[in-house]
């Protein structure tokens, strides 16, 4: 599985934490550090991890900013990338077996280092994804591509 790390300015510490964890783990990771080569806040350091994930460069991605909400926000403006924002290890799990993301968020000013290193693992560790919810996410895909037909 390959994985692509980034973040904005206000998660650094626990993006690098997060990094050498998966690294540790014996995942293939990349980190983009997207915002140390442009100019830029975290909707363009989120649309662009997305855009990777979405074209398929990357099996998952791992975003991290203050909240984890607003590169969540940025990172579902693009067709394919599926992201949500978890703070304890049941959603982190859920994320993927219920709803079939492929992109994990996370806030440095919301969980701790340990506590984020174990929510990375159960969306690492959660491969599977459930058929009993394919005819919700099967919805959420058509309304998605209803959403970003050119009008």
């Amino acid at each position: 599985m390959r994985l692509v790390i980034d973040c904005d300015d206000a998660a650094e510490s626990l993006k690098q934490a997060l990094y050498e964890h998966a690294k540790a783990l014996g995942y293939e990771i990349d980190d983009l550090a997207y915002q140390k080569s442009h100019d830029c806040d975290y909707p363009d350091v989120a649309f662009n991890l997305a855009r990777k994930v979405a074209a398929g460069e990357y099996d998952r991605g791992i975003l991290v900013c203050g909240t984890g909400l607003g590169v969540a926000m940025c990172a579902n403006k693009v067709q394919g990338a599926y992201a949500g924002t978890c703070h304890d290890v049941f959603s982190a799990e859920r994320l993927k077996k219920s709803n079939d993301a492929n992109i994990i968020t996370m806030g440095e000013r919301v969980v701790g280092v340990e506590h984020a290193k174990k929510i990375l693992e159960a969306f690492l560790d959660a491969k599977e994804f459930q058929t009993k919810s394919q005819r919700k996410v099967d919805r959420m895909r058509a309304l998605e591509a209803e959403s970003f037909r050119k009008k």
